[in-house]
């Protein structure tokens, strides 16, 4: 069985970092694009940060310099460090992992990905 648990959430003040984790289980963890998305009250989930197989990162313009995804391969366990956070991050946080095949699909597209998390809450307040 296929599981996605996310950790790290809770309420910050604006300037304030957090380290989101996301433990895998049930899949090939090395060979899979990995990604991290949002859903903010009212709004659309929306893609924050990607990591390939070979650990290159790609971001959203909002968070670009401030977010860092990472991934640690013989954990299975992949990170999203933000740093100076803003009120709008406040959002449900999401990760994902891709299906493990090549894809012309976007990888901010989140049909790219098979598997999904909970989900972890995060609350910046201003």
């Amino acid at each position: 069985q296929v599981q996605l648990v996310e950790s790290g959430g809770g309420f910050v003040q604006a300037g304030d970092s957090l380290r989101l984790s996301c433990a895998t289980s049930g899949l090939t963890f090395n060979n899979r694009l990995s990604g991290w998305f949002r859903q903010a009250p009212g709004k659309e989930r929306e893609f924050v940060a990607a990591i390939s197989r070979t650990g290159g990162g790609t971001y959203a313009d909002s968070v670009r310099g401030r977010f860092t995804v990472s991934r640690d391969n013989a954990k299975n366990v992949v990170y999203l460090d933000m740093v100076n956070l803003k009120a709008e991050d406040t959002a449900v946080y999401y990760c994902a992992a891709g299906r493990g095949v090549a894809s012309v699909i976007n990888i901010r597209t989140a049909s790219r990905y098979a598997y999904w998390g909970r989900g972890t809450q995060v609350t910046v307040s201003s």
